[in-house]
């Protein structure tokens, strides 16, 4: 689950204002290819039948697109001994797909992971524009729940997987496909990825693997800007505030009102900024980008760089976007209150989730210390929810970091690659823990305004789609021979 523009839902006129950005932005962007390719072809079949099954928590089956995507694979020759659905127990709708390309070469390297995750949030057709759990092309975009986040990278790694299998690809290591459920839950008590490395560490281990959470940036015409690639990136961890006291009937309020007092804490909290710092990751995101930018934006990134930090281009940069502040230190942001139990009586209890990304380095420790001091009120109890899955920022692998270059150069002449932190989570902490660095690389691209996953209207511009395919075609076949 890495960053992504995240929406409230939205009434009918905003859904059609997107309707209108989305058609201005295709009319700037190159059409989809008028006539596709066997391997286009076969992709836009496979990621549609993935896209339209339904893999939400509450109501859809990770298993049933495994074995779909099973029956994908053998049809373009894999054998059943070289695919495994794993089902954790109790858990019926909740299965992974292993397939393995054995290598057909000498061995020299370990598996390469091609890792993408099948499970979508949930989204209600009554707020959707179109239908969505049927794959819509419009105006140059597709459209549906998933469509950017993460059934690409799944239906690309799949169409490839067969399309080495049918070339005899000639590879050192073996290539390993996985698809797993459970990635948009946190914390998930089936997460794919954390359940195979406990119980099937053999079916996944690997070198390195590839996963979400890279990428590339177009501008507002559809030009190519950047090309990302995730290392590194936020621990999630929410913490429960909440103020307790004896209540009373509202006729004679009282000043340790638990609801003001939760409330002054809160506001407190949304006018502090954590401490600011950089990670090698980001570092070299902000390095690279000062020169690309032009102007205030491009001196305040030199800025931040220097030691002393320039503070004033701090505070400019910190608030020019909200991906650069979360870039430049942890973050915590209330997302759920819940107060009060009857309409002519004191609350007796105020309640509210705050949800922090904290930098790689710090600890969830640490970030208790540091709200509970912005709370200024030991009448607000701080507890954390769930345990957070600690894991460190990863080297950028020098062969890979080569071959996304080197690729980046051939399909996007001058495009630079820029190494970058998610603000979000994905899988990645899991197996950057046991030791598979994992990089977000993918190559497919998205306009300034994002794809709109996990919100309404979710989509993918359609060209994406097939450069994404080629690139990761590449990408795998250079990074396994």
């Amino acid at each position: 689950m890495p960053f992504r523009p995240q929406f409230s839902l939205l009434a009918s006129s905003v859904a059609s204002a997107m309707l209108v950005l989305a058609t201005s932005n295709a009319a700037a962007q190159s059409a989809a290819p008028v006539s596709l390719t066997t391997e286009q072809k076969q992709l836009r079949s496979i990621y549609q039948e993935l896209v339209e099954i339904n893999t939400t928590d509450s109501v859809g089956s990770c298993t049933a697109a495994s074995k779909a995507m099973a029956a994908r694979l053998k049809k373009g020759g894999f054998s059943d001994v070289e695919m495994q659905i794993i089902v954790p127990p109790g858990a019926p709708k909740k299965g992974n797909l292993i397939a393995r390309l054995k290598a057909n070469g000498a061995v020299t390297k370990k598996p390469l992971l091609l890792l993408a995750h099948i499970d979508v949030v949930e989204a209600k057709r009554e707020d959707w524009v179109r239908d969505p759990f049927k794959l819509v092309e419009e105006n140059g975009f597709f459209y549906a729940r998933g469509s950017s986040d993460d059934k690409p990278m799944a239906a690309i790694f799949v169409a490839n997987m067969i399309r080495y299998k049918q070339e005899q690809l000639k590879t050192n290591r073996d290539l390993i496909l996985a698809l797993t459920c459970d990635e948009e839950l946190v914390p998930a008590k089936y997460n794919g990825v954390e359940y195979l490395l406990k119980n099937h560490r053999a079916l996944i281990d690997a070198e390195i693997a590839l996963n979400e959470g890279g990428g590339g940036s177009l501008d507002k015409s559809g030009k190519p800007v950047r090309h990302g690639i995730q290392a590194g990136e936020k621990i999630f961890q929410t913490f429960s505030l909440e103020v307790t006291n004896s209540g009373g009937h509202s006729s004679v309020p009282r000043k340790d009102n638990a609801i003001y007092k939760l409330s002054d804490g809160l506001s407190r909290l949304g006018k502090f900024d954590f401490p600011f710092r950089l990670t090698p990751t980001t570092r070299g995101f902000f390095d690279t980008m000062s020169n690309l930018e032009t102007g205030q934006l491009a001196a305040d990134m030199k800025g931040i760089l220097r030691d002393p930090v320039d503070t004033d281009a701090l505070a400019r940069l910190s608030a020019a976007t909200p991906f650069y502040n979360a870039s430049l230190r942890t973050t915590c942001v209330a997302t759920m209150v819940n107060a009060g139990h009857a309409a002519n009586a004191l609350p007796q209890r105020a309640q509210a989730n705050v949800n922090c990304r904290i930098l790689p380095g710090e600890t969830v420790e640490q970030t208790q210390a540091t709200l509970q001091m912005v709370m200024a009120d030991a009448d607000i109890k701080i507890t954390p929810v769930g345990t957070a899955t600690v894991s460190p920022a990863q080297p950028l692998h020098p062969e890979l970091m080569k071959a996304v270059t080197d690729l980046t150069n051939q399909m996007w002449p001058g495009i630079p690659v820029v190494p970058t932190m998610s603000p979000g989570g994905t899988d990645g902490r899991f197996l950057n823990n046991a030791g598979i660095w994992t990089y977000g690389v993918s190559g497919i691209f998205h306009y300034p305004e994002g794809s709109n996953a996990h919100g309404l209207n979710e989509r993918l511009p359609v060209k994406s789609l097939y450069e994404g395919q080629q690139f990761l075609y590449d990408l795998a076949k250079r990074l396994s021979q």
